[in-house]
Formats: structure tokens, sequence, C-alpha cells
């Protein structure tokens, strides 16, 4: 089939690697964001997937916005037999829905109909979940509620950041996604629709949801800092400034410090929450580079009785 590949971030890349190398599908275009400022200097930076397609000598498309009269132009010219998707990162209005014969088919990271939106990695590790996965759908003009080609299923970890899980669902999902368009090129794939039970939603994490409370229990400060890891970075605060969580550790048993409260060894420093301790393993302190917490604790010289999140 000719394709027109969807894509925007790093996570997108190994799909659109697998369609380049599967030999059954021609990727004729790719459709992108727009560049935007990154790093220090804020110069302009293409995407990781107009880099790669780029690499690979594929046209690739930026429009502002997907409802574009020359991008649906260009898309009607090239006349894609399917759009094959991956955090594209803009809703598709039904004229463009509408261009290529077997639609747009999304690669979704969750078990659908579980954690529809914008963040169901987050949301699985943060719900404490034990099995993640990923689907193929029909996109129509529901939040992530058309019908699934297919699925592939992912253990979490108990130690699984969002970004560690979303590594591995990238690559999982991007030979679910290939094998999506070679069953629908040959016709020996149909899509079922969604049960109505079961339905979860996924919306953006923002920085108030990575703020850690500290009279939750322990397995839920753990959960929110492994699924705001790497963004959009679990916090706290220590005297007054804001004091980034990168890792901590669940310490069953150890139930004598109030929550928040900090007690800091030699190797070792531990904050109270509303069950058991947490060990703080890597943190980040406001205009510092991340660093072991004892070697924080040590540079702070934390007080007996001193709080975080006070």
């Amino acid at each position: 089939m000719k394709l027109v590949f969807a894509g925007t971030p790093e996570v997108a890349v190994p799909a659109l690697d697998a369609l380049i190398a599967s030999g059954r599908h021609e990727v004729a275009a790719v459709v992108t964001r727009p560049d935007a400022q990154a790093g220090r200097g804020r110069r302009m930076v293409a995407s990781p997937v107009a880099e790669r397609a780029a690499e690979a000598g594929i046209e690739v498309l930026k429009p502002a916005k997907p409802r574009d009269p020359e991008f649906l132009e260009r898309l009607r010219e090239i006349a894609p037999d399917c759009c094959p998707v991956v955090a594209y990162g803009a809703l598709l209005p039904r004229v463009a829905l509408d261009v290529p014969a077997h639609g747009w088919v999304n690669l979704h990271f969750s078990l659908l109909p579980a954690w529809r939106g914008a963040a169901p990695v987050q949301h699985s590790i943060m719900a404490g979940d034990e099995i993640t996965g990923a689907s193929t759908f029909l996109i129509e003009e529901g939040l992530d509620s058309g019908p699934v080609y297919g699925t592939v299923t992912e253990e979490i970890r108990p130690t699984d950041t969002s970004g560690d899980l979303l590594t591995r669902l990238a690559f999982a999902g991007a030979g679910l996604l290939a094998a999506t368009m070679d069953g629908i090129e040959d016709g020996t794939l149909k899509a079922v629709p969604q049960p109505a039970d079961g339905v979860s939603l996924a919306p953006k994490v923002n920085v108030e949801d990575a703020h850690v409370d500290w009279t939750a229990p322990s397995l839920r400060v753990d959960r929110v800092v492994r699924g705001c890891t790497p963004a959009p970075g679990a916090w706290t605060t220590f005297r007054g400034e804001r004091l980034k969580l990168i890792q901590v550790q669940p310490v069953p048993g150890r139930d004598d410090l109030a929550p928040g409260e900090l007690a800091a060894g030699k190797n070792n420093v531990y904050v109270g929450t509303g069950s058991y301790a947490v060990e703080l393993l890597w943190v980040q302190a406001q205009g510092k580079k991340p660093m072991r917490a004892a070697d924080w604790a040590r540079g702070a010289r934390i007080a007996l009785g001193e709080r975080v999140g006070a």
C-alpha cells in the first residue's frame, strides 16, 4: 500500500522505521508537527520523525493545522491507501480522515478501551496496572474510540518509569502497526468495535499532577514518581524550593516517620508517607544537576525533624 505516516516525537520513529523496512509498503510522505524551539539557544528544531524521514529521502509535510488547504491538496495528490499514525499531536478533521481509502490507523499505547487520551503510559503506571500494551485502531472523530485492529501486551515491571515502559511499547507497537498494515492490505484483518465497558481516560499529566502528596501511601508515592519520570517530573518542596524526585523506593516496615518527615543517614535518606517510608534514591535540587539523594542530603545538612512538602 501507499502510506502517509503521521507522527512527531522520538517514540514514533521505531514505527516509521518498521514501515520503511517492511518491503511491502511505500511510505510516500510523512506528516509531522512544525519545527519548534528547543535547547538553551531556543533555535528551531525539526521533530525526530521529520529528521528520520529526511534521512530516508521521504517527503515531509509540516502543516500548522491538518485542515490547512495546501496540506489537504497535497494529501489528495499523493492519494495514500492508508495513513498510519503514532503520536502525531494534532486532531485530524473529517476532511482529512476521508482522504485515504482505508482511513487513518492509530498506534495507541494502551489496551483499548482502557486509558483513552494523551498519556496512557503515565496513567497506567500511576494506577498500579500490572499489564498494559498497545492497540491499533481506525481513527474516528471521538477520543480513541474507533474499532480495534490488533493489540500486543506488555508487563509493567516494578521499577518501570513511564520512559522505560514507553520505549518498550514503541518497539513492540512498531511491529504491531506493520502487521496491521499487512492485514489491511491483504484483507485478512477487520477492525472490531471497542467494548462499552472498561473505558478509562488518560488526560495529559501536568505539573500539578506530578506534585507528590506525602500523606498518600508509599506505593502511591512510588507510582507517581515512576509515572511522571521523565516528564513532567515528580516534585516536592524543601526549604521553599522545588525538589525533583527522580527515583524512590518503598521501605516496608519503616513507619516511624510522619508524612514528609526526613531522616538522613550517611548513605540513605528516608521520607515518611501515609503508610511506611520511602527511600529517596535520586533527586534534583533547583538549579542543580541530578544527584544521589545521600549526596544531596549531606550538602543540605538536613536537621532533625525537617520535612519535605511543608
